[in-house]
């Protein structure tokens, strides 16, 4: 049968294919229908040799779902033998043992998730596109970091700040020594930390990624050190944490300074031991893990204010890396400029634009508050609106403000000059902040072109607050 030809002034985009590989033919049908209906191709194996045979014959998934328990090779022995062919092809293995084990075994063969059956059709389709996002997320770090196709993989290493932490991790390489990298949200602080791993002795092990800010307290305390089954409402089977899958490798704890004091506690308690207790057991759990940790948030002072532990803040600052923001390695942002307008021009089919010379004068004079976040999106926005047009005009208005008139805060101060022994010290003080927090407010809006999501991330403020804020300064998109 001959495939339809696609219009190419419209190309359609790509679906992931999916290979479901399971004995069962009844759960292949079911897998299949109901992946199919979610909006993915998929294509079914009746065991491990027909998986491998599609697999050596060509077939290209994006991703394969694999039973564990199968007749004559298993789920195991075939993931070893998908491990030949492609060490990076994301695999779910799907266990109705649920023995922790068996899972364990799974991880260190390369397995990106696990599902105990039976599973909910919401949590399949969440792992899935879980594994999916992070995959295509390695890809583009790791071509950032080892300039595969693109020779602003580099661009990282240009400045002389940059070039200095080089330095240091070229001698902490070998070493297991714990590192706290700090510095400005969107500095490219994942980037060193996977560069670390990648220099060092265990760059064949896993690298675990948790965010400490993206999960309430209970369940990051699950996601990082796993449960017991019964161990809460829905814990159907033991479940490994983070550390656990992280054994032998390193695990990336990411805005570590969101985690809660309890959590800290447990934290200490395995950089000391290398051991943890799953929540909801008793039975102790050992681990060889090297520990990376990120935030954009000054630990120093929090434990001034009693909010981060002194202990554990010892622990993890072996070796300190302070990223530079960006606006203190100007080498790097015409190159950054140029990646990401390829990469962007590729995914979204569109012609590669040439920055005129007013706009790459303009962006080396922009102090990008959001760092190297900020560029990548002002690029995309380049890239999918075929023009340069707003962002020059973007990164030209706040000259434009301060030759139009006084800001509301300059105009503040000159009442508070003309009425002075009229208004009490305090009121000023809070107007004046008011006013301060405004314009602080307006200008990231501004900057993120009133992305409000990314403007909160940019704050440090939840988006609830943020959009109460807008509200309370009348602030509203030009």
């Amino acid at each position: 049968m001959t495939p339809a030809r696609r219009s190419k002034r419209a190309p359609e985009r790509r679906r992931p294919r999916v290979l479901v590989v399971d004995d069962a033919e009844g759960i292949r049908s079911y897998l299949a229908n109901l992946l199919e209906l979610r909006g993915f191709e998929v294509d079914t194996a009746e065991d491990g040799s027909r998986a491998l045979a599609l697999l050596q014959g060509g077939a290209a998934p994006d991703l394969i779902l694999l039973d564990l328990m199968m007749p004559n090779m298993d789920g195991l022995e075939t993931l070893r033998r998908i491990r030949d062919l492609d060490d990076e092809l994301p695999v779910i293995v799907l266990s109705v043992v649920g023995r922790a084990s068996t899972i364990v075994e799974a991880m260190e063969l390369g397995a990106a998730d696990y599902l105990n059956k039976p599973f909910e059709e919401e949590e399949l389709e969440l792992t899935i596109r879980k594994v999916l996002e992070e995959r295509a997320l390695v890809d583009e770090r790791d071509r950032l970091l080892a300039g595969l196709d693109d020779p602003s993989a580099s661009a990282v290493w240009q400045s002389p700040p940059m070039r200095r932490i080089q330095e240091v991790l070229a001698q902490i390489a070998e070493t297991d020594v714990t590192v706290l990298i700090q510095g400005e949200s969107g500095a490219g602080k994942e980037i060193v930390a996977r560069a670390i791993h990648t220099s060092s002795s265990r760059r064949e092990q896993p690298f675990i990624k948790v965010n400490c800010a993206a999960l309430p307290e209970n369940l990051l305390e699950s996601e990082l050190f796993g449960y017991e089954q019964g161990a809460f409402t829905g814990a159907r089977g033991r479940k490994p944490g983070k550390f656990e899958l992280a054994h032998t490798g390193a695990i990336f704890l990411d805005e570590i300074g969101e985690m809660s004091p309890s959590l800290q506690a447990k934290l200490l308690q395995v950089l000391q031991d290398g051991e943890f207790t799953r929540l909801g057991g008793n039975r102790e759990v050992k681990v060889d893990v090297r520990v990376v940790c990120a935030t954009n948030r000054p630990l120093e002072q929090m434990v001034e204010n009693g909010t981060f532990r002194e202990d554990l803040f010892f622990r993890l600052n072996v070796v300190n890396l302070q990223i530079p923001p960006l606006r203190e390695r100007p080498e790097e942002i015409p190159i950054f400029a140029d990646s990401f307008l390829r990469r962007y021009s590729a995914r979204y089919r569109k012609p590669l634009p040439r920055l005129s010379a007013a706009l790459r004068s303009a962006l080396g004079r922009h102090p990008f508050p959001g760092n190297v976040r900020e560029l990548e999106n002002m690029m995309k926005r380049i890239v999918v609106l075929e023009s340069e047009d707003a962002v020059l005009t973007e990164l030209r208005a706040p000259d434009r403000a301060r030759v139009a008139g006084p800001s509301r805060l300059e105009l503040l101060l000159d009442e508070m000059e003309e009425t002075a022994g009229e208004v009490p010290l305090r009121e000023v003080g809070r107007r004046a902040a008011v006013e301060a927090e405004r314009n602080a407010i307006e200008r990231v809006l501004h900057q993120t072109g009133w992305n409000r999501k990314q403007a909160a991330r940019l704050l440090g403020v939840s988006y609830k607050t943020l959009l109460q804020k807008i509200r309370d300064c009348e602030l509203e998109p030009e």
